[in-house]
């Protein structure tokens, strides 16, 4: 066995350059996330500086990942909760 294995915790030989390429990718996808998360907050900020209301942006971000019958049917049972709870 070379001098880069070590035994993991679970007993196996861990592979110390793979490890640390893995963890490296992960480190330089988090930076990468960072930065597109500051960039939606940008676009966020400039949408409520022309007027636009950044939360119905955000609920619409959100349906539009949703299959239409998916959101349809949340709608559906939203309405009868509402109803239930004499909201509408």
């Amino acid at each position: 066995m070379s001098d880069e294995r070590q035994h993991g915790m679970g007993g196996g030989a861990v592979a110390a350059d793979e490890l640390r390429l893995l963890i490296e990718r992960a480190e330089r996808l988090e930076e990468e996330k960072k930065g597109i998360s500051d960039d939606i907050k940008d676009v966020m900020a400039e949408a409520k500086g022309r007027g636009y209301d950044p939360k119905a942006i955000r609920k619409i971000l959100s349906i539009r990942k949703k299959k239409k019958e998916e959101y349809q049917e949340e709608e559906a049972i939203l309405e009868v909760y509402l109803q239930a709870l004499g909201m509408i």
